[in-house]
């Protein structure tokens, strides 16, 4: 459970006593399109080094979301055994490579301010269009349990969705939900300003909150109406639903980091969107600190890898060139849903390939075995 110098907090309801499980967890941080890449990279390597079958909870927040949720979707269609890499992983590579094609945030903005609906409308259309056709959380598999976390913005707090329960913990809990996936998604990715807030009408999806299962906020207009945004806007690394329950945490940030810039605008949107990133910064570097000592300590077991980190640090002769100038540049692409050429595209997923592989190997287990190569020829330059 987590203890004081912890990424994450105790809220009520939560058993600070209560053993950690003793199976893995993994959570994959936001950063839009540049995180969903690098987090397919990240789950490549993790494939072929037969951890995917070994996870038990895969916690998400924002552009990890939609990677998680189409690995989620076809789950069952990887064909994972035992101590196996799945042998139809190139499904997942497929879909999301597809999805990093298209730009459906500008599109999507255009549409909800001139049009009917609202721009998170549009996005869930176009995720459900690209990805979903018509999954809801009931068509993510039971095991490994998928966790795609949004914030609410009425109660302050994490809403987290997942095919045996939808809950707020000052709201309460929903049994087997049937919302949509892409719905799911387009809340954990409701990036603010622009892309949020994202409404769920809870009783047009039939939603009926457990009796008792809300601290203080089971009440009109809660549990009608849902108003969501960004997951990361609470827990920008996706920890809080897999931190506070599993020994082993292996943690991918694919969050970008706020440059200088010596003429920022004033203009109230621009400035406000500049601000929020500024925040989410300072947030992101606290957490990866304290992830980062408790493994050191050994209070925590597991790795992390983030965009941002320089490989070299995790002292291995054989890890694959990624020259720290290179991948930094990798790292400064935008946060945004927007089209990635093919040549991005493939630098990104030989990224998280990469720095997902010298993680494992320096901190999980010392015994795996190199990779032969990147994913992709061109290597991160």
């Amino acid at each position: 459970m987590a203890s004081a110098d912890s990424p994450v907090r105790l809220t009520p309801g939560d058993q600070p006593d209560q053993p950690l499980k003793d199976t893995m967890a993994l959570c994959l941080s936001g950063g839009g399109y540049r995180a969903m890449m690098f987090h397919l990279g990240a789950l490549w390597r993790l494939n072929e080094l037969a951890y995917l079958g070994r996870l038990d909870r895969i916690s998400s927040v924002s552009g990890g979301s939609i990677t998680a949720a189409v690995l989620g979707l076809h789950w069952d269609d990887l064909g994972i055994m035992p101590d196996q890499p799945a042998p139809h992983f190139g499904v997942v590579v497929d879909k999301i490579r597809k999805m990093a094609s298209k730009t459906i945030d500008l599109e999507s903005v255009l549409e909800g301010v001139l049009g009917p609906g609202t721009v998170s409308d549009k996005i869930q259309h176009s995720y459900d269009d690209l990805l979903f056709h018509g999954a809801t959380l009931q068509n993510l598999p039971d095991t490994p349990r998928f966790v795609i976390n949004a914030t609410n913005v009425q109660s302050t707090v994490l809403w987290r969705f997942s095919k045996p329960y939808m809950r707020d913990w000052r709201v309460g809990e929903v049994l087997a939900p049937r919302i949509p996936l892409s719905l799911a998604v387009a809340a954990s990715s409701a990036f603010p300003p622009i892309l949020s807030p994202c409404e769920v009408d809870l009783k047009k999806y039939g939603c009926v909150f457990e009796p008792g299962t809300g601290a203080d906020l089971q009440r009109e207009p809660y549990t009608s109406k849902a108003i969501l945004t960004d997951g990361g806007v609470y827990d920008n690394l996706g920890l809080e639903t897999a931190w506070k329950s599993y020994k082993t945490v292996l943690v991918s940030d694919g969050g970008g980091q706020v440059a200088p810039e010596p003429q920022p605008h004033r203009d109230w949107a621009r400035h406000a969107y500049r601000v929020l990133d500024i925040i989410d910064s300072q947030v992101r570097a606290l957490r990866v600190r304290q992830v980062i000592d408790q493994f050191k300590t050994g209070q925590r077991l597991g790795t992390f890898w983030g965009i941002r980190t320089d490989i070299a640090n995790y002292g291995l002769a054989n890890a694959l060139p990624c020259p720290h100038a290179e991948t930094i540049g990798i790292a400064s692409l935008p946060t945004r849903l927007k089209k990635l050429e093919d040549a991005d595209q493939e630098r990104l997923i030989n990224w998280g390939y990469a720095v997902c592989d010298a993680a494992m190997r320096a901190h999980m287990d010392p015994g795996l075995g190199p990779p032969a190569a990147f994913p992709y020829g061109r290597g991160v330059g």
